[in-house]
């Protein structure tokens, strides 16, 4: 059964559907092929047949309903000696055989949602990634810190083509970090800041991980040359757009700003920031539970907190979807793209 908070809603998984999700898993996983490369996806096109009834509805509606902006199913099984410590990098050197049951349980479940993708400059283009800190990066604006506070934003607030959803699936959380959330539908703006907000008056930039990974590991793909073009020739854009009445939004406060002397445009920024931050609600990822937010009507943020590095820090899988990547009638296979 399911229930709906504060346009949250909520799945909790009985038993009998555990042991569907297990059946299907246990199938896919003997199959060889991990859901962190494209060719799971191509093969297992039509995998959502292997989530259990009640929660492919409740993902279903979940999709249709515009008014939900979040969403939470518990309950998945996950164990702390099964998946090992928290590691240390996202170049894991064992592999990814330690996560490959939750994983399989986000890919059915995106496949209820769309079509899963990934940005080529991220985590070598895989296909589901992770969200842990990463000594050295503490006080970096990425899933990979921790001292700081990670600002409100969009996922690829920077791209035309950001992805439908974003799924974080909680292996290890115990400190419950909690990810804040907060819709441009609970926000309240004057009509003057509403209106600047809709017009091209801001330049996003692409954040730190696209260019700086590269950088390190492949200077050379063509990739990063793009992410570098798309960093200093940014395209202005709005934040608000859409429908004027019922509004998406994109948003990335640490890399964006204003185009030129914009005195007013400067204000509505502070202002819809300043409301995020009344309105915004703190949802956690915890173990065994996954986190869907919907990128273009919900900013999320995340709270700060103290890395230990001892294998028990909070590690998130993290998958990005599209309703709809490849358009009417194409081969529903998934890709990276640049």
């Amino acid at each position: 059964m399911y229930a709906t908070y504060a346009r949250t809603r909520e799945y909790t998984l009985k038993r009998p559907e555990v042991d569907v999700l297990l059946d299907g898993q246990r199938e896919l996983v003997e199959s060889g092929l991990s859901p962190v490369e494209p060719e799971f996806y191509q093969k297992y096109a039509g995998c959502q047949g292997l989530v259990p009834e009640g929660l492919r509805g409740f993902l279903e509606d979940f999709r249709n309903d515009r008014s939900s902006t979040a969403c939470q199913v518990h309950g998945f099984p996950v164990g702390d000696a099964a998946v090992g410590p928290t590691p240390q990098h996202w170049e894991r050197p064992d592999g990814y055989d330690s996560t490959i049951e939750s994983d399989v349980y986000m890919a059915l479940c995106a496949s209820v949602l769309g079509d899963p993708f990934s940005w080529a400059t991220l985590q070598r283009g895989r296909l589901i990634q992770d969200v842990f800190p990463i000594r050295g990066d503490e006080r970096r604006e990425s899933g990979h810190g921790s001292d700081a506070f990670l600002m409100f934003h969009t996922d690829d607030a920077f791209r035309p083509d950001s992805c439908d959803y974003i799924m974080l699936f909680g292996v290890r959380n115990h400190d419950a970090v909690p990810t804040y959330a907060a819709a441009i539908r609970d926000v309240v703006l004057s009509d003057e800041y509403r209106r600047v907000l809709f017009e091209d008056r801001f330049h996003i930039l692409p954040d730190d991980e696209h260019i700086r990974q590269l950088e390190l590991r492949a200077p050379d793909d063509p990739a990063l040359q793009r992410a570098i073009e798309m960093r200093d020739h940014p395209q202005p854009v709005s934040v608000l757009f859409g429908d004027v009445l019922d509004p998406n939004i994109r948003l990335d406060v640490p890399y964006m700003r204003c185009i030129g002397d914009d005195p007013t445009a400067e204000r509505a920024l502070t202002a819809l920031q300043v409301e995020l931050d009344r309105v915004r609600r703190p949802l956690v990822a915890a173990q065994g539970t996954l986190l869907i937010i919907d990128n273009h009507s919900v900013v999320h943020a995340r709270e700060s907190f103290k890395a230990r590095y001892d294998g028990t820090d909070r590690w998130l899988r993290k998958i990005i979807v599209s309703r709809d990547l490849f358009g009417d009638g194409a081969d529903p296979t998934c890709r990276v793209l640049l």
